[in-house]
């Protein structure tokens, strides 16, 4: 899909640049490909974006936006396991859907950026699950890393083909990673 060149914006840039990222990977992403895809030359595409980092900082922020209002829908009158298996199929979808905006939404981020971005709101979506696990609150970093680790973890090697030539599927490991991250939230060790 090509965005018109009249009325373009930087958030039509960042869209185009996240279509790109979907068909081709984040990694081509640049201020040339996404010029051509929306027929300009990349000096006019710099009215929009600084430089190539600015123009995927633009994907990544609307790729973390996209999936923190996927979650939020998805997890709404959820609790516990319920709210876990909601979120990490939000995730899982969302990079089936859109591979290259789940790359970007991986990338990293300068701290004024990432404070400023979605991102945080996708912290506070684990936080408001593991409310129904009744952790201490001492305790809700470790386990908001925990489970970032594992659902981002498992849906980037599955993404990259890791699992394609093994038996049982991926869909029952899936099943068995959200059981055993359902188990450890329920007996998080207490600390004395």
């Amino acid at each position: 899909m090509t965005v018109a060149r009249k009325g373009l914006t930087a958030e039509r840039v960042a869209v185009a640049g996240a279509e790109l990222a979907d068909e081709a990977g984040f990694e081509q992403v640049t201020p040339s490909a996404v010029a051509r895809r929306v027929g300009v030359r990349v000096a006019s595409l710099y009215a929009h974006v600084r430089n190539a980092d600015d123009l995927r900082t633009r994907v990544t922020l609307l790729a973390l936006a996209e999936m923190a209002d996927r979650a939020a829908a998805a997890l709404a009158g959820r609790a516990g396991r319920d709210a876990l298996v909601a979120l990490g199929s939000t995730y899982r979808d969302y990079a089936r859907e859109h591979p290259g905006r789940y790359a970007a939404a991986q990338a990293r981020l300068d701290h004024e950026t990432a404070l400023a971005s979605a991102g945080p709101r996708h912290a506070e979506m684990i936080r408001a699950i593991l409310h129904g696990y009744e952790l201490p609150g001492t305790e809700h970093t470790h386990a908001v890393r925990l489970i970032g680790s594992a659902l981002h973890g498992y849906i980037t090697q599955e993404a990259g083909g890791a699992f394609d030539h093994s038996r049982p599927g991926a869909d029952e490991s899936w099943a068995r990673i959200l059981d055993a991250l359902d188990a450890a939230l329920r007996h998080w060790p207490r600390k004395g």
